[in-house]
């Protein structure tokens, strides 16, 4: 093990930042390195790192940048300027030896302020697109990490190192399915189609996939969102196997219990399912900047692993086809490409290169 440092991890906004973070700081500390998490003053972060208490969390304010020209960009900057000062003084309580961004808003103002005190900074991208956010926050930062050989090309002017994206301790080792279907009062004899629309929810996907289901063979877990749980639940009823929920603190049991997957394409969810090798169909977010979850979900298209459907093209007839025409041999062929695409020792690859 390397000297003991003290490394702080800006994170949050979404699951997305969040939980490979988290992954991250599991495998410092328990490398004896001293962490500390910053999120954002969101619901989300609040709620998912509940669960982490051996982790320290602190939030700061930092806010997702508005249009250039809008009005509010005045009060962005006035508040930006205040976030970099108060990660500052975060820094200089901590010591900290390093600042890693795991990317979106949350990242920028820790890793300026880490950049302007001398110390090593980094940022993390999982997408095969970058977000704006992060290649201006790279400007700033000894090294780029990515999760995707194609993210490289975005930041010429920087040190570039893939890593892949980290997922957390809990997801590395799944319990049984005869497990993970008691806990959510499913039956592991049946075929169980997991649904997962992004930790804000999505209301189009989530009405069109219960849709498809009705008088389906296969059960559903639908993890529909805190905004959606109300409508989602009035719509299906009380379906024989159809599980609904607003937010799902066990995603390693959930995916333990799944055979196939509907979800957005965010890096984040495409690595854990990657992990857990369940194949999906893939509905990109359609007003994801720069279009970024359509090219995560080719690549995953490309390799076998996954089926691509834009949003626009997603009916209830889609869903229904598509159950109906899954067996044993197709689900086998894509959950074998998926684990093709894993990288297991992410978390550790990150690691090394704070601690080199």
């Amino acid at each position: 093990m390397s000297q003991s440092q003290k490394i702080i991890i800006a994170c949050g906004g979404t699951g997305g930042h969040l939980f490979p973070g988290i992954a991250v700081a599991q495998e410092l500390k328990s490398r004896g390195h001293g962490v500390l998490l910053l999120i954002s003053e969101k619901k989300v972060d609040a709620e998912a790192s509940k669960k982490y208490s051996d982790l320290r969390f602190e939030t700061v304010q930092a806010i997702a940048k508005p249009p250039t020209f809008s009005l509010r960009m005045l009060s962005f900057l006035w508040r930006l300027r205040k976030t970099i000062k108060q990660c500052g003084a975060i820094i200089d309580r901590e010591k900290a030896d390093a600042v890693l961004g795991m990317g979106g808003f949350t990242s920028f103002p820790p890793v300026v302020a880490g950049a302007k005190k001398g110390l090593r900074t980094y940022v993390h991208d999982s997408n095969a697109i970058p977000g704006r956010s992060n290649r201006m926050t790279a400007k700033r930062c000894t090294a780029v990490l990515v999760g995707l050989d194609e993210a490289s090309a975005h930041f010429p002017d920087s040190e570039v190192i893939r890593t892949g994206t980290p997922v957390r301790e809990e997801l590395e080792r799944l319990p049984s399915r005869e497990a993970a279907c008691r806990k959510f009062g499913l039956d592991p004899a049946k075929k169980t189609l997991l649904v997962m629309g992004g930790s804000q929810g999505a209301q189009r996907l989530n009405e069109v996939v219960a849709g498809g289901t009705e008088g389906s063979a296969w059960q559903v877990l639908h993890l529909a969102g805190q905004a959606d749980f109300d409508r989602l639940s009035e719509q299906v009823g009380g379906w024989d196997g159809y599980k609904v929920l607003a937010f799902c603190d066990d995603m390693a049991a959930a995916y333990a219990a799944s055979d196939f997957c509907v979800a957005r394409s965010g890096a984040s969810s495409l690595t854990e399912l990657s992990h857990a090798g369940l194949p999906a169909l893939l509905v990109p977010f359609p007003y994801a900047a720069d279009d970024h979850q359509t090219a995560n979900a080719r690549i995953y298209e490309k390799a076998g692993a996954a089926v691509l459907t834009q949003q626009r093209d997603l009916e209830a007839t889609t869903i229904k086809d598509m159950l109906t025409e899954l067996n044993d041999g197709h689900i086998e062929s894509m959950s074998g490409a998926m684990r093709d695409l894993a990288d297991p020792d992410a978390a550790g690859q990150i690691a090394n290169v704070i601690e080199g």
